[in-house]
C-alpha cells in the first residue's frame, strides 16, 4: 500500500508551495504530501483517492478561499474520510471562524499564518494530530482475522477487546465468500468466532486472557511486591500510576479489560482541559498508557482481581490466573459498568444489536441505519454525535422530560442543532424483539402510556452505573449501592477497626493504605477531569502513609 496522504489546500500558490515544502521536509518519508488550489479541486482529489482505496491522514486547508471556504471543504471531506484529522490554516482575523469550525464541523485544530518557525508553530501540532491518527490506522489487518457472525455476542466481545487494546484486525463475516474461504474445510461443526493469528494458528472462541497471551499482551506481573498496586485502568487509575511512578513508587496497574476504562470507550470528550477540539476516549487512554509506561509502570491487561486480603501494612491481591501481587499501598479505581436494560428481550439480544456503551467497533455497520440511544448523560450525548457521522438517523430516548438535566450544555446545543439526531423525551423501552438479532423496540410514553413499535437493528445503552466491588466484601466498607466511602464520608461505626491515631485521609478507605479514586468512590463527580484529579491527589496521601510505615 502507498503511504497515507496529507492533503493541503490553499488558493495562494506561494503559500501552497511553502506549506507543502515544510510538510514534505518533516513528513515526506512516511506520508505523501499532495496539493490542491481550491476546495472543489481537493474534493475531486479525495474522490480519486477513495476510489483507489487509499488512506488520508490529514487535511490542512486555508479558510479564505473563493467558491468554497476551508470550513465548507473540511465539512464535505469528512463524509468521504471521517477518520482523517482536519485542520484550518487561518489569518489572525479568522480565528473566530476557526473556533466556530471546531464547534460546528469537528475541525481538530487551527493554525495561524505565518507558521514560522515550523519547528515551534507547525510541527508540534501536526505531530500530535498524526500520532492520534496513526493510533487508529489499520493498514490491512495486521495479520489477525476474526471469522464470525455480525450478530454474534462472542464475535463482538473479541472485536471490542482487540479494538480497545489497539490490536489491528480484520473481521470476516461467515456468510460471505471470504468467510467461507477463511474457514476452510473442517471436520464437524466449527465453533465461532474463529480467530486466525498472523502465524496461521487458529483459536476457536478463545478466552480473552488466552488470546492476550498469544498476542504478547502483558497479563502477569514481573515481581511479587510493589510499593503501589492500582486496580482499574481508567482515568483515575492511570493518573495515579503516572504520578506514583514519576515520584519513585514501584507501580503495577491491573485492568480487567483494556486501559482507559469506561472513558476509553467514549467517542468524544470535548470539555477536557487542554484539548480545545476534544479527543476520543481511546486517544486519552493511549496517551496516558504511553506516559505511564515511560515512567516504568507495569500494566497488566486483561487481568482481574478476585480477592483482597490485608496482613498488617501489606495488601495482597489474588488474580484470576492464580498468581498473587502484594503491595504497601493499594488504589481502587475500578470505575463502574453500565446497568443492564431491564426491558423484556434485552438480555437475549445483548451483543446481537443491543450494546452497552459506545461500542465503536459497530459504527461501520450502522451506515444508512436508524440507530437508537437510550440515556441522558454526557456519554449518551457524545455517542449520539459520533454515530450521527455514520447512521442515516440517530434517535435519543430520554426517560425524563429535559435533555439538559444530566448533560453538559454544550452537548445539548450540538444535539438540538444536528439535522440527523432526534430526541424523544418521556420515553422508555418496554420491549426488545427479534430472532437472531434486534429487529424492533417497543417504546412507551411515560406521560400518556401510549406504546409504539419501531424498527431498528442497533441500540446503544447508557443507563446508570454499577460498581464492581463484590470482591471487597469483608475487607473494605461499601455503601448500599456498592460504592466505596472515604475520609469524611466514613461513618463512625465503619471505623471501629481503624488501628491508627490519625483519621483516614481524604481519599482513604476504612483500611489504612487503601485509597479510592474515580467513579467507584461514594458521591464522586462523574467526570474524566475529576477522576484524573482524584487519582493524582491520592498519591500525595499515599506518600504520607508510606512515611509512617
Amino acid at each position: 500500500m502507498p503511504n497515507p496522504v496529507i492533503l493541503v489546500v490553499d488558493d495562494d500558490p506561494d503559500v501552497l508551495r511553502a506549506i507543502a515544502r515544510d510538510l514534505r521536509r518533516r513528513y515526506g518519508q512516511d506520508y505523501r504530501v499532495l496539493r490542491a488550489s481550491s476546495g472543489p479541486e481537493a474534493i475531486a482529489a479525495l474522490d480519486e483517492l477513495k476510489e483507489r482505496g487509499e488512506s488520508v491522514a490529514l487535511l490542512l486547508s486555508d479558510q479564505r478561499m473563493p467558491r468554497m471556504d476551508g470550513v465548507a471543504f473540511l465539512s464535505e471531506a469528512m463524509v468521504q474520510y471521517p477518520r482523517s484529522k482536519r485542520a484550518l490554516l487561518t489569518a489572525y482575523a479568522d480565528t473566530d471562524a476557526a473556533i466556530s469550525a471546531i464547534n460546528r464541523s469537528q475541525v481538530d485544530y487551527y493554525l495561524l499564518k505565518p507558521w514560522d518557525p515550523p519547528e515551534e508553530r507547525l510541527y508540534p501540532v501536526l505531530d500530535d494530530l498524526l500520532s492520534d491518527w496513526r493510533a487508529g490506522y489499520r493498514p490491512g489487518y495486521g495479520g489477525v482475522r476474526i471469522v464470525g457472525s455480525r450478530w454474534s455476542p462472542e464475535s463482538h466481545r473479541v472485536k471490542d477487546f482487540l479494538a480497545r487494546n489497539a490490536v489491528p484486525y480484520q473481521f470476516v463475516d461467515i456468510e460471505s465468500e471470504e468467510g467461507i474461504d477463511a474457514l476452510g474445510s473442517t471436520d464437524g461443526e466449527q465453533v465461532l468466532p474463529l480467530v486466525i493469528l498472523s502465524d496461521g494458528e487458529r483459536m476457536a472462541n478463545p478466552a480473552l486472557g488466552e488470546l492476550a497471551d498469544k498476542l504478547g499482551l502483558r497479563t502477569r506481573a514481573e515481581d511479587e511486591f510493589y510499593d503501589l498496586a492500582i486496580v482499574g485502568g481508567g482515568p483515575a487509575g492511570l493518573a495515579a500510576a503516572v504520578y506514583g511512578a514519576s515520584e519513585g513508587l514501584r507501580t503495577v496497574l491491573i485492568e480487567r479489560e483494556a486501559p482507559g476504562g469506561q472513558a476509553g470507550t467514549s467517542s468524544r470528550i470535548e470539555n477536557y482541559l487542554g484539548f480545545p477540539a476534544g479527543l476520543s476516549g481511546a486517544d486519552l487512554a493511549r496517551r496516558a498508557v504511553t506516559q505511564a509506561e515511560r515512567f516504568g509502570v507495569e500494566i497488566l491487561a486483561p487481568q482481574e482481581v478476585e480477592r483482597l486480603t490485608v496482613d498488617g501494612p501489606y495488601k495482597r491481591l489474588r488474580l484470576s490466573n492464580g498468581s498473587e501481587v502484594s503491595c504497601h499501598v493499594l488504589m481502587l479505581a475500578m470505575g463502574v459498568a453500565w446497568r443492564k436494560l431491564p426491558a423484556p428481550g434485552a438480555e437475549r439480544l445483548a451483543g446481537r444489536g443491543i450494546y452497552y456503551g459506545a461500542a465503536m467497533t459497530e459504527a461501520i455497520g450502522c451506515k444508512d441505519e436508524v440507530v437508537y440511544i437510550v440515556g441522558a448523560g454526557n456519554s449518551a450525548g457524545q455517542a449520539a454525535m459520533y454515530f450521527a457521522e455514520y447512521a442515516a438517523r440517530v434517535v435519543m430516548l430520554i426517560r425524563g422530560g429535559d435533555l439538559g438535566s444530566k448533560m453538559s450544555h454544550y452537548l445539548v446545543e450540538r444535539i438540538e442543532a444536528h439535522e440527523r439526531i432526534d430526541v424523544e423525551l418521556n420515553t422508555e423501552i418496554v420491549g426488545c424483539e427479534g430472532d437472531d438479532h434486534l429487529e424492533r423496540l417497543v417504546l412507551e410514553c411515560s406521560v400518556t402510556g401510549d406504546r409504539e413499535a419501531v424498527e431498528t437493528r442497533y441500540l446503544f445503552v447508557f443507563i446508570g452505573a454499577a460498581p464492581n466491588t463484590e470482591w471487597l466484601d469483608g475487607v473494605v466498607v461499601r455503601d448500599t449501592q456498592g460504592f466505596v466511602p472515604t475520609g469524611p464520608d466514613l461513618a463512625e461505626h465503619e471505623l471501629d477497626g481503624w488501628p491508627l491515631e490519625r483519621a483516614p485521609y481524604l481519599l482513604e478507605t476504612n483500611v489504612p493504605g487503601i485509597f479510592v479514586a474515580g467513579d467507584v468512590r461514594h458521591e464522586s463527580v462523574k467526570r474524566v477531569a475529576s477522576a484524573v484529579g482524584e487519582g493524582s491527589v491520592a498519591v500525595h496521601f499515599m506518600h504520607r502513609h508510606l512515611a509512617t510505615l
